[in-house]
């Protein structure tokens, strides 16, 4: 196995952070990200109500789903925003803000 760090992928974008704090990151998230999470925490809490139905269950159900469905959510957007500080994903906006 090799563990050797200059192995890994290469960036295709401007690198802005190798390694990014949990604060930069999160403050990096923009509309779309927001968009996905919430987009992905009321699909888990429509499903986690639907598959509740049955056993009668609804509320608990409801609630589990909703917040399997957040921290999803939040660690997609995060996965995002981290790449395009990263330089993995597209991030002409970041460059643009960073890079004065």
């Amino acid at each position: 196995m090799n563990t050797d760090i200059t192995a890994s992928a290469k960036p295709e974008y401007p690198v802005i952070d190798r390694n990014p704090p949990f604060t930069k990151t999160v403050a990096n998230f923009n509309i779309l990200d927001y968009l996905r999470l919430s987009t992905i925490t009321g699909v888990s809490v429509t499903v986690g109500y639907l598959s509740g139905v049955k056993p009668n269950i609804r509320g608990p159900s409801m609630v589990t789903g909703g917040l399997i469905g957040l921290m999803g959510g939040f660690m997609y957007a995060y996965q995002n925003s981290c790449g395009r500080l990263m330089g993995f994903f597209p991030n002409e906006a970041e460059v643009a803000r960073y890079k004065k």
